[in-house]
């Protein structure tokens, strides 16, 4: 047999025929390139995927310095690297909910049973919290929400058909923001098909089939919607969005979003008197005070905003109440209408939670 020249191929061995043995070989030779390759696959925008890229390198380099690995790697070294970051909160979030995605589908992968990553995102008391500039969770007061859904119902001055659909429209925007605790790009991509004149449900797609859910609109939000849908019909927009841009259906852009809640803050008059924006996560956030009000249980409100742990839903509750002892205490010194000794009731003949308990 003649020995091997320099052109003759390098034999290899025989390739794995197990893909998650080839998987796991990935992630382990090269954690940069085996990410690059399933993020190629979750379909993110180019911009986006380049951040995600610059956020997971980082994460590498920490886990090398520290000699550390995706085998090896524990909540005590996430936790360190999330709290090391010198950024905003909502930032450092951004990339423990990286993290904690990618560590999910290598667990995956390994059959491990835990995920170090999700241990810290549960903790509402991690250090990794104690971020600059965190900014407290915001809410409208009671006469806010009402002077806004007054503002709702109020007859519409005189417009061009044009201007008459869109001002439809960009209330019944606020009022499943308000009334039905949607966030923008779920009220962006919302169909015909979600939603049925004169019903509470406004069910939430997605591409994920185990994020689909439902959540039940306020009867003010179920008015105003209805009163938009006739419009629409009307109007014969075109496309099947419930919220168009334009009669040729282009969905809308989360500035205009934006510039409609704004505008419609502005002219319920409350705008002046708030310190903080009001913003779609503003309205958001007092769909579900409302509802906590009311006695709703968190997990029930958690699953109406599309929580997936419940973490988040005992957090928004520990929020509300930490803002309700604060509006609370602004009207300590106001003196009580009733003159009465015991909580008011609710319009319902319910008291309110917390009433209750100071009651009790």
């Amino acid at each position: 047999m003649s020995p091997p020249h320099l052109s003759d191929p390098v034999p290899r061995p025989a390739p794995s025929t197990d893909l998650f043995d080839q998987k796991r070989e990935d992630w382990r030779r090269d954690p940069q390139i085996a990410f690059d390759a399933w993020l190629a696959k979750q379909h993110f925008r180019r911009s986006s995927a380049e951040v995600y890229q610059a956020q997971w390198g980082l994460f590498l380099d920490w886990l090398s310095v520290r000699q550390k690995n995706l085998t090896s790697v524990d909540t005590q070294t996430i936790a360190d690297f999330v709290a090391s970051l010198d950024i905003r909160k909502p930032q450092r979030v951004r990339y423990l909910r990286l993290i904690e995605r990618v560590l999910d589908h290598v667990s995956e992968i390994e059959t491990a049973s835990t995920n170090p990553a999700r241990f810290i995102a549960q903790d509402g008391e991690a250090a990794w919290r104690n971020a600059r500039d965190n900014e407290p969770t915001g809410f409208l007061n009671h006469a806010e929400r009402a002077a806004l859904v007054a503002h709702l119902f109020s007859p519409l001055p005189a417009l061009s058909a044009t201007q008459r659909w869109r001002a439809r429209r960009d209330r019944a925007l606020i009022a499943v923001f308000l009334g039905g605790g949607l966030k923008t790009g779920e009220a962006a991509a919302l169909t015909m098909s979600c939603v049925r004149t004169g019903s509470p449900w406004v069910t939430i797609e997605s591409v994920n089939p185990m994020l689909m859910r439902r959540t039940r609109l306020a009867p003010f939000a179920v008015a105003i919607l209805d009163a938009w849908l006739a419009e629409r019909r009307l109007s014969e927009l075109a496309g099947n969005l419930v919220f168009p841009a334009s009669s040729c259906g282009r969905p809308m852009h989360k500035a205009t979003m934006l510039r409609a809640v704004d505008a419609l803050i502005d002219a319920a008059g409350i705008a002046e008197s708030r310190v903080s924006r009001a913003s779609p996560q503003t309205l958001r956030n007092t769909f579900a005070a409302d509802l906590f009000e009311s006695g709703v249980e968190a997990e029930l409100v958690g699953q109406w905003l599309g929580f997936v742990q419940a973490v988040s839903a005992n957090r928004l509750y520990r929020a509300w109440e930490i803002w309700t002892d604060q509006q609370d205490s602004l009207n300590v010194n106001e003196p009580d209408p009733a003159s009465s000794p015991l909580p008011a009731p609710r319009r319902d003949g319910r008291l309110t939670r917390k009433a209750a308990a100071r009651k009790a």
